[in-house]
Order: C-alpha cells, then sequence, then structure tokens
C-alpha cells in the first residue's frame, strides 16, 4: 500500500449530513495512511467536517472526479446519490487502475466487469 493512493468517496456515516460520529471513512484514511497511502477525498457535505476532525492529513478534491486524478483505486464509502451515476469514461481516464472497493454495492457487478473495472462489492459476492 506504500506508495499508493485510494480515492474516497464519501466522509459521512450516511449520505445527506456531515455527521461523522462513528464513520467508515476515519477508520479507512486511518489503516490506508498508517500503511503509507496517500488518500484524497470528496464528499458533497462533510468536508469541512473532516478538516475539523482529521485537519489536512489527507487531499480534499472540489468534486468526485477532481478525487479521482491519478488513484490507483477508489472506495465508495457513503451512498450518496450523486456517485450512483458516474461518468465511467471520465473515471476511466482519471484513475491509474480502474479498480473500485465499493462498501455500499451501489453498482452492479456485471456492469463493473463489462465496463472493464476490477470491482470489489464489500459484502456481495465479486466478480472481476
Amino acid at each position: 500500500m506504500s506508495g499508493k493512493t485510494f480515492s474516497l468517496w464519501g466522509l459521512s456515516f450516511k449520505p445527506n449530513t456531515d455527521d461523522m460520529r462513528e464513520a467508515p471513512s476515519l477508520v479507512i484514511i486511518k489503516e490506508l495512511m498508517d500503511a503509507g497511502a496517500k488518500v484524497k477525498a470528496y464528499d458533497p457535505v462533510a468536508m469541512e467536517e473532516s478538516k475539523r476532525r482529521i485537519g489536512d492529513i489527507i487531499e480534499y478534491a472540489k468534486d468526485p472526479y477532481e478525487a479521482l486524478i491519478d488513484s490507483d483505486a477508489l472506495l465508495i464509502i457513503t451512498e450518496w446519490s450523486e456517485f450512483r451515476v458516474p461518468n465511467y469514461k471520465v473515471m476511466e481516464k482519471l484513475l491509474r487502475n480502474k479498480v473500485i472497493f465499493d462498501g455500499r454495492n451501489i453498482y452492479e457487478p456485471q456492469e463493473m466487469k463489462e465496463f472493464g473495472y476490477t470491482y470489489y462489492s464489500i459484502g456481495r459476492k465479486t466478480v472481476q
């Protein structure tokens, strides 16, 4: 993981809030950074709360696509509606690797396979 860059979509505990109490993103950020990875993130509402909690130890993006630039993989942490129908062609151009770890199962594994992504659907059978 050392030297890799991971993009997180979603920081809040749940969509439509900036609530980060017990947010999985905090644990994931800590684990990735402890392993030597760089973390970039976007959340439509919770970035100020994240900055208050953890400061600038991660890079905050102005939109979901900016967060993907030169990242090795995308992690879906919060199921914001704006993440449900992304532009896969744009994503493909921005990511170093077409790898998605979906912690909210917002994408269909077969569709991800058809788009050529290595897709890990956490808690559901994985199709690669």
